[in-house]
């Protein structure tokens, strides 16, 4: 039999090399495929239809396997089998299931397979209204496909409104979000379960957890997947069963009602609630890198069971697996991934170690015959053993030899970690009062998150003594200005210290950062952060840098590093200290505040998201006493300590559009000192301002610390925000255009006036 496998991964590498054990192989091609399957490949255009049915025809090809999803959802499989040439892998009308996250809540809907609640949109306002009246945390997803990358999960409602913003205004995901879904977050353990299908039987094979973020613990941004280990412990053979019937079947069985029978690899993926099973998604292939862990699963000839399913004869196959064998699969990644992963790593030679393999993904080699990286993605290392633990020591065998020998390369060091944690080897971090084991992990969590956020333009970073930026990435500028400020988070880490919560502590000081430059018109390039305790507990740590290296990311700027100190002398127990320097660049000429600020010009006022980095010495008073747990006092049902512990957000995203349009002459960032002190410090000698105190609707927080404090409105307005973060000087005849730039709604908050000072009225 002759075999065409498309795809270039680290899933098409474990593909090929099942395929190529089977004794009905005679011929296997592989496009484009990597340096793993050299052996094998040709050079073909398979983004082509016409393309790959001309070369199977000319090469006589008997079956055609379709490693990566955009090939079936543009319709490879329907073109293949009208030329008469057999295809593992669904038509186009049943691969939407992936291809359309809309789609697949619909069809999850029509036949009854348990489902999260959604709605899909193609404009921000009624994404963001609904976020309103949905009233729990959500996810966002690109409609279309996006590699992998078009799920944001928010931490808080600001984050949820900007995924909206990103990809509905934005155009981050491209044409994959010309149609969003907004679903609610499911709580529970994830798993996928795969399984084969012939269009009217379907067979399951294993269950898999995949680890989607990039950081240590499940943090950062989504990636394709960093790596996944089958079986999953606990899901014992009757559960398979159950959830073979909930959500595998009822595939089968709907697609061969609506006139598309499913043909290829089905995978669900499932959160087990509490209050059961639920659909997060369906892909239509194998997954990437679950495919790395499944095929060495499978005890039968995998080339017999594809050619089966394309034959529809899946009812007289017996699949077997491996019993009693775990396998691990571990991305090694480039740094910067899954931003702008460096490229042209040398990938180094590692001494064997027994259990574990190597599939190439993202990898060629060079013309001196040297292994080069080529994208994010590089390696897959996959470990089998009799459990878990030990596929995950063969498996880390190998990878700590990648990651400490190669320049660029990276892996998460918590695969598998909930269900079995690995040991890891003394650090210095013991001084700190937690045991060796557990520092080593914050370190690798700690160099993960930062180096999320770098870049080509990053030559040295953590763990240098100094960071190197390049500034030749500043050439399109004509006379490029640096911008720098530096500030902390203050007392706001008492809070987090007594609630124990410190996600947002990270965030807030680059967000509050990025606010400080943008009201000079720059956007951000690198930040700088320290972090000081009597005793550094390695955890806190890790919750900050990675609340800074997402906050980063978001701005578009590298975590370029910083400094880590220990002060038992001068700081008190339990203390923490946060702050940060950030630098950045603009245009000569877009410097703001202009010249061109008047008596007249209009007072336009963005929502904070809460206190933002101020005010807490006030706020811990007031609520001094209370269970912060509790729902706060005329909310909506947050607890005061998510009241108070809301990140600081950035103006950065909804600013932009405006700021690039030209239609701002100045910005205020309501810090410490609140209007009265920092709405002056951009209006140019002889001019004052005029604010409305009830032009906004003031949120619930405020009205209850300044009625239990008992401050005054001039007061208020001088140690608050108010529920105004940031101000917008515009001139009258651009206000409308401004707030058409604005993708949320703003208040007319005041003017500026003859005269100084900040007059409330």
């Amino acid at each position: 039999m002759k075999v065409l496998l498309i795809g270039g991964g680290g899933r098409e590498h474990a593909l090929a090399t099942s395929i190529a054990m089977s004794p009905l192989l005679d011929t296997l091609y592989v496009a484009p495929g990597n340096a793993g399957t050299a052996a094998h490949n040709v050079p073909l255009d398979i983004t082509s239809n016409l393309a790959v049915v001309d070369f199977c025809q000319q090469n006589a090809v008997d079956l055609v396997v379709v490693g990566p999803e955009a090939p079936l959802v543009a319709g490879l499989s329907d073109d293949l089998n009208l030329a008469g040439v057999a295809c593992f892998g669904p038509s186009a009308a049943a691969a939407q299931l992936e291809g359309s996250k809309s789609f697949a809540r619909s069809f999850a809907g029509r036949h009854h397979i348990p489902s999260p609640r959604f709605r899909s949109f193609t404009e921000v306002e009624p994404a963001v209204e609904w976020l309103g009246e949905i009233g729990e945390p959500v996810v966002v997803k690109a409609d279309g496909l996006a590699a992998g990358k078009g799920v944001v999960v928010p931490e808080d409602m600001v984050e949820a409104e900007r995924a909206v913003f990103d990809m509905l205004a934005e155009r981050s995901m491209g044409s994959a979000g010309d149609m969003i879904v907004v679903e609610e977050r499911l709580i529970g353990e994830e798993l996928s379960l795969f399984g084969i299908a012939d269009g009217s039987t379907v067979i399951p094979l294993v269950t898999a957890q995949d680890h989607k973020r990039v950081g240590e613990g499940n943090t950062g941004p989504n990636t394709g997947g960093m790596g996944a280990f089958a079986p999953v412990p606990g899901v014992t053979p009757g559960v398979e069963a159950e959830l073979t019937k909930l959500f595998l079947e009822p595939v089968v069985r709907g697609m061969a009602e609506e006139g598309s029978p499913y043909v290829g690899v089905i995978y669900a993926g499932i959160m087990m609630t509490e209050a059961g099973p639920r659909l997060v998604e369906y892909n239509c292939r194998f997954g990437d890198p679950e495919a790395q862990v499944i095929v060495p699963l499978i005890e039968s000839d995998l080339l017999e069971i594809m050619w089966a399913a394309t034959q529809g004869t899946l009812d007289e196959m017996s699949v077997e697996l491996k019993h009693n064998t775990t396998a691990v699969a571990v991305v090694v990644a480039a740094k910067g991934y899954p931003g702008k992963p460096r490229k042209r790593i040398v990938v180094p030679e590692v001494r064997p170690v027994a259990g574990a393999d190597v599939f190439l993904a993202a990898a060629e080699f060079d013309e001196s015959g040297v292994l080069v990286s080529t994208g994010g993605r590089v390696v897959n290392v996959v470990g089998t053993a009799d459990d878990l633990a030990g596929a995950l020591e063969n498996a880390y065998g190998l990878v700590d030899q990648l990651v400490a020998e190669a320049d660029g390369l990276f892996a998460r060091s918590d695969i598998g970690w909930k269900h079995a944690p690995r040991a890891k080897p003394g650090s210095a971090y013991a001084d700190a009062g937690v045991s060796l084991d557990a520092a080593a992990a914050a370190t690798r969590r700690i160099t993960a998150s930062v180096q999320a956020t770098h870049d080509e333009r990053v030559l040295a970073g953590l763990g240098s003594f100094g960071g190197v930026f390049d500034v030749s990435s500043l050439a399109e500028y004509d006379t490029p200005l640096l911008v720098a400020t530096t500030d902390g988070v203050g007392t706001k880490t008492m809070l987090a210290t007594e609630m124990n919560q410190w996600s947002n502590c990270g965030a807030d000081i680059v967000n509050h950062c990025v606010n400080d430059i943008l009201v000079q018109g720059a956007r951000p390039l690198f930040f700088l952060d320290t972090i000081a305790s009597a005793r550094l507990d390695v955890e806190v740590l890790g919750q900050i840098v990675d609340g800074m290296s997402q906050a980063c990311r978001a701005a578009d700027c590298v975590l370029l590093g910083g400094e880590t100190a220990e002060m038992p002398d001068l700081l008190s127990t339990g203390s923490v200290d946060v702050s940060g320097t950030m630098v950045g660049v603009v245009e000569r000429a877009n410097l703001l505040p202009t010249d061109g600020i008047a008596p007249g010009h209009v007072l336009v006022g963005l929502r904070s998201s809460g206190l933002h980095t101020n005010g807490y010495s006030l706020a811990r008073k007031v609520f001094s006493g209370m269970d912060l747990t509790e729902p706060m006092p005329g909310g909506k049902g947050e607890t005061i300590a998510e009241s108070l512990l809301a990140v600081h957000r950035s103006y950065l995203p909804v600013l932009s559009a405006a700021l690039k349009a030209g239609l701002v002459d100045g910005l205020a960032h309501i810090t410490g000192g609140g209007f009265i002190d920092n709405i002056p410090r951009v209006l140019p000698e002889g001019c004052g301002a005029a604010i409305d105190v009830a032009a906004w609707p003031r949120p619930v927080l405020f009205n209850y610390l300044i009625a239990r404090a008992g401050l005054s409105e001039l007061d208020a307005h001088q140690v608050l925000n108010c529920g105004i973060g940031m101000v917008a000087l515009v001139a009258p005849d651009l206000v409308d255009d401004f707030q058409d730039a604005v993708p949320e709604e703003t208040w007319i908050v005041g003017e500026v006036t003859i005269g100084g000072g900040v007059e409330l009225r």
